[in-house]
């Protein structure tokens, strides 16, 4: 039974992953733009240029350049940078920290706003509190992290002074960026708590709960939330993997020097293992958030495991 319900999911999860490697690969290779161009400028003798390619494999047909991509990826090779000459494995390592630290900033603060605003607006369902509270919902959910972020470092940097405006110096330098990040994913986990705990309040158990006495907040929060918070795992899922795909924007408005921004620069430049590496290491991050949510939500709920 266990296996049944695992083993599926773990082999789309690999499935997946190697439908992004191929599909990455192809795309940046059609992308307009020479690689050897870039690192060796445009006087560059012709000669030079063909020496160079031969060097990087460029020269060879793309089958051959994925099929041997894939061999070191079998051996944990993700390659050397064309630009630097770096292994491209210790490129990530150093900017992999700054993207963790922002994206569990994100997250606390977004489960910190989200559950009081959608407990509060569940409970004072049609009132003033409700429509703030969904008001903040839909105000954080329509605001692009490319206008929220300039926004924040206008009023939070230029006028107030109170946080850098870019760079990762000090715990003030990532408060805005979090703030960009979270706020968005904050808006969608409270609309998605009042809906759930909505739903479970009028559950008969809750009436039992009540008519033994028990106060309104035990209710609320020990038997109500408890099993509300079910479906907001799936959803808690999707969203730390969006936080990834939202760090490219963000780190780049804030100079984070991220996994995000490293994207960003590498596309620039036209250096191919360093974009498919990281692209790869975000893909395979948000899949493996969602396997795990996956088997979390199995772990909490064992309906959902013993009905495969």
């Amino acid at each position: 039974m266990v296996t049944k319900f695992f083993l599926p999911r773990i082999l789309t999860a690999l499935g997946v992953i190697f439908g992004v490697v191929c599909v990455v690969f192809l795309l940046l290779h059609l992308v307009p733009g020479d690689p050897v161009e870039v690192m060796l400028g445009e006087s560059a003798q012709p000669a030079d240029r063909e020496a160079l390619r031969q060097a990087l494999g460029l020269d060879q047909p793309i089958h051959l350049q994925l099929l041997s991509y894939f061999k070191g990826l079998a051996q944990l090779d993700l390659g050397t940078s064309l630009y630097s000459r770096r292994p491209i494995s210790e490129i990530l390592l150093e900017r992999l920290p700054a993207t963790i630290e922002l994206g569990l900033a994100s997250l606390i603060l977004a489960l910190t706003l989200a559950i009081p605003l959608g407990v509060i607006a569940a409970i004072k369902k049609e009132t003033a509190w409700d429509f703030g509270a969904m008001g903040f919902a839909l105000f954080g959910v329509s605001i692009p992290n490319f206008w929220m972020g300039p926004m924040l470092i206008l009023v939070g940097a230029l006028w107030l002074g109170w946080f850098p405006v870019s760079g990762r110096e000090g715990m003030g330098s990532i408060v805005l960026p979090a703030i960009t990040l979270g706020t968005a994913m904050a808006a969608i986990l409270s609309r998605m708590i009042r809906s759930t705990l909505l739903e479970v309040l009028t559950e008969d158990f809750i009436r039992t709960a009540r008519s033994k006495g028990l106060t309104e907040w035990t209710v609320t929060f020990r038997h109500g939330l408890r099993n509300a918070l079910l479906p907001v795992i799936t959803l808690l899922g999707l969203q730390l993997g969006a936080l990834l795909s939202g760090a490219v924007i963000t780190e780049t408005v804030f100079s984070w020097p991220g996994i995000g921004s490293l994207v960003v620069e590498a596309i620039h430049r036209r250096d191919y293992p360093v974009v498919q590496a990281a692209v790869l290491l975000i893909s395979f991050s948000y899949v493996m958030v969602n396997l795990f949510t996956d088997l979390v939500y199995a772990w909490v709920d064992p309906r959902v495991r013993l009905s495969k």
